[in-house]
């Protein structure tokens, strides 16, 4: 026998949210998780850093880095129409660039070699934590395998990217003056684009999902993702834990 939920439980599961409040439940979930919040980004602010942590979380968040083209390339071989697809393909050519010296990789390069670091180094993927490396595989699985309106929600951490590249570059400004100024450009460049492609995805996510679980799969895909931010960082913390425990 199959049991038949209450009424009221199930008008209420399956009454979407108006857009507006779908939109707001979006935005608690970044308030709440996002890693703006993280103890290391908060330190990293504080500019209480050492240059050995920031140097560390440099090249492991390249790891990340250098995989957002590849997630992008994932949706973008779901997208079903043109218009869809050359949108989307601007997010890789932003990180790949058009030519060699270009995009948003280069620009983290440059970071790292503005901080000490050899981009040997960094393209070598050496010291890369291996909490780091399960939390980007796990990402561009999750983009791979979950539904398409997911891993477009998934994405949405680029609307609240913007205020943090603007924190971040105050900060290097003050604290961290033995970073090369022109080290700093990958978080220019994410100010404009990243309100432009956050403003995409939102509308994408929200004209997709048609139904109240439409809805809560793209919140809890949009909490994946700040979960999986925030484990980058937690391993990148306790790395720096263990060493001043030595």
């Amino acid at each position: 026998m199959t049991a038949t939920p209450l009424a009221a439980e199930t008008g209420r599961a399956s009454t979407p949210w108006s857009r507006e409040e779908f939109v707001d439940r979006l935005r608690a979930v970044a308030a709440e998780r996002y890693h703006h919040r993280h103890s290391f980004n908060l330190r990293m602010h504080e500019g209480t850093l050492t240059r050995e942590e920031l140097r560390r979380w440099i090249l492991n968040r390249f790891h990340y880095q250098r995989h957002i083209p590849v997630k992008d390339a994932l949706i973008l071989s779901r997208l079903d129409t043109p218009e869809l697809r050359r949108s989307w393909m601007r997010r890789i050519r932003d990180h790949d660039g058009d030519r060699p010296g270009e995009g948003g990789i280069e620009r983290w390069l440059r970071l790292g070699e503005a901080a000490g670091l050899d981009r040997s180094l960094l393209l070598s993927g050496e010291g890369v934590l291996p909490g780091v490396r399960l939390a980007v595989e796990g990402y561009v699985n999750f983009v791979w395998l979950r539904p398409l309106q997911e891993a477009v929600a998934s994405s949405l951490t680029e609307m609240f990217a913007p205020d943090l590249m603007r924190t971040r570059i105050d900060a290097f400004e003050k604290h961290y003056r033995w970073i090369e100024p022109e080290g700093l450009e990958y978080f220019r460049a994410r100010v404009p684009q990243g309100t432009r492609d956050g403003a995409e995805a939102l509308d994408l996510v929200v004209g997709w999902a048609e139904t109240r679980r439409d809805q809560e799969d793209a919140v809890a895909a949009l909490a994946f993702k700040c979960d999986l931010l925030g484990a980058l960082l937690d391993a990148v913390e306790h790395a720096s834990a263990r060493d001043d425990a030595r």
